[in-house]
């Protein structure tokens, strides 16, 4: 760490350094809440062959990818370079629907095998995107949300468990009247629920909510661009739930190239928008010699990606996903289908982006003002007593250790709410796939910002030694994939 340190007092510690950086989860357990609605559901509908409408719904899920990949590659990159020209060219394989361009239709099998086999996962990556949303900005208590797609009700579940109490209104869009009548179904034991309205569209949304109340706090799109291949149409609905919020905009699909792709074009057409929105009205504000600006113009992205420039993984042959293992409810147990034996656990790949709109907030980045020592200097600094060590420890086996680190871990978790949360500038990076350990060095791929403003951004392998840095090279043999790496500025 041979940066020049800035004279600016450091605002982490190397402790708070590790808990602002964490944002992964490791396993996570569907609340029982949640497991118990799903088999009271799937016992009430008498399900007969199972396993077999499991396997046709993942069938299903394959052809739409596979129709995806109709689309030409050229149309992909077009729509970043011109949007408005990608729009006139974009091929379309429709099923018309209430959507507009839907590959997919729910009827009662599809919905039975849904709530069984894809439910909790889905609810999984919604819990961890949402929960990272809430760390990121901390003085976010959404109290309206709109969830278009809203299938079975994931993202309500994963809502009421990130921000509880919190939620008085919730605005479901889903087409498919069977879905809907299971997301209640699995509601109705629950207490304490925020006013629920389902609409088939957005039209009948729009029709029946006036004007003045169609803003919400958060809107997300869940596992449903995936289902509209029509480029056009996928445009024009992402501009219409971005025009719905006055905060953030949540957009998430399954962790495939097909899903990254997506979630990567509508990012650019969004921040392309909201760019080209206020150079309009600066242009205006000239002319008329007025220096006032409307609130909320402009948009950055929270979360995954630490600038709001082009992806530099756009032309690497990479994609950027990410992974949440969660633990099978016993539904899932039971009507899975695998060729061996059935893993107690799962891991479900996703891409997401959460865009709010505003302007990024310029913050001091984590390392600057930091001096570390190196592993010379911390033990010329070491106080000879504090290095005995009873007997009893020396002999301490693997396990124990392991289970120390558990410990630490739950410390960590507790004394999080404490402990500074990473903020929104750009001095935080983004560590896309795991990190690679090889003896007493770590190797990690960090998606970061290259400069202050986070109009640009690269893709980098850093390079951690315990020799050189040995509160870094801790802090790295400690994260995951979807963790966050502080940054120094590079001046």
């Amino acid at each position: 760490m041979a940066a020049v340190i800035s004279e600016a007092l450091p605002k982490f510690t190397a402790e708070t350094l590790k808990l602002a950086s964490k944002q992964s989860q490791r396993c996570h357990v569907v609340s029982e809440t949640l497991s118990s609605a799903i088999d009271r559901y799937i016992r009430e509908q008498e399900a007969v062959h199972m396993k077999r409408k499991v396997l046709s719904l993942t069938q299903s899920f394959e052809g739409i990818k596979e129709a995806n990949l109709l689309l030409p590659s050229s149309t992909s990159r077009e729509l970043v370079e011109d949007p408005l020209k990608a729009m006139e060219r974009s091929q379309r394989w429709k099923v018309k629907s209430c959507y507009g361009d839907v590959g997919l239709r729910y009827q009662e099998d599809q919905t039975l095998a849904y709530v069984a086999a894809r439910m909790p996962a889905v609810y999984s990556a919604l819990y961890r995107v949402l929960s990272e949303v809430k760390r990121r900005v901390p003085d976010l208590s959404p109290t309206k949300v709109l969830d278009f797609g809203a299938g079975t009700g994931s993202a309500l579940w994963a809502m009421m468990e990130v921000w509880p109490g919190s939620l008085k209104q919730m605005n479901l869009v889903e087409p498919s009247q069977s879905m809907q009548r299971a997301g209640l179904s699995l509601l109705k034991d629950l207490d304490d629920l925020p006013l629920i309205h389902s609409y088939d569209s957005i039209e009948s949304l729009t029709k029946h909510v006036r004007k003045p109340d169609r803003q919400h706090n958060v809107v997300i799109a869940s596992h449903v661009l995936g289902e509209i291949p029509s480029l056009k149409d996928r445009i024009t609905l992402v501009r219409q739930l971005w025009n719905l919020t006055d905060d953030i905009l949540v957009l998430v699909e399954p962790g495939s190239p097909q899903g990254s792709n997506i979630i990567s074009q509508m990012r650019s057409h969004i921040l392309w928008m909201e760019k080209r929105r206020t150079r309009k009205l600066l242009n205006a504000a000239r002319k008329s010699s007025k220096e006032l600006m409307p609130l909320n113009t402009g948009a950055f992205v929270v979360a995954p990606c630490p600038h709001d420039g082009p992806c530099p993984l756009r032309n690497t042959g990479k994609y950027c996903h990410f992974v949440q293992r969660l633990e099978r409810t016993p539904s899932q147990r039971q009507f899975k289908w695998a060729r061996g034996t059935l893993r107690g656990f799962e891991d479900e790949k996703f891409c997401y982006v959460a865009i709010r709109r505003g302007t990024r907030p310029r913050e001091s980045w984590p390392l600057d003002g930091m001096k570390f020592d190196t592993l010379k200097e911390m033990r010329e600094k070491r106080i000879p007593e504090n290095l005995e060590v009873p007997v009893e420890t020396d002999f301490s086996t693997i396990d124990e250790e392991e289970e120390l680190e558990d410990e630490d871990i739950l410390v960590s978790d507790e004394e999080e709410l404490d402990s500074p949360e990473a903020d929104l500038g750009t001095g935080w990076g983004r560590i896309i796939y795991m990190p690679m350990r090889r003896g007493n060095r770590v190797e990690l791929d960090v998606c970061r910002a290259t400069n202050c403003e986070g109009t640009d951004g690269s893709f980098d392998r850093v390079v951690i030694t315990q020799r050189q840095n040995p509160a870094l090279h801790h802090q790295a043999r400690r994260s995951i994939w979807g963790d966050l790496w502080p940054l120094r500025s590079r001046k």
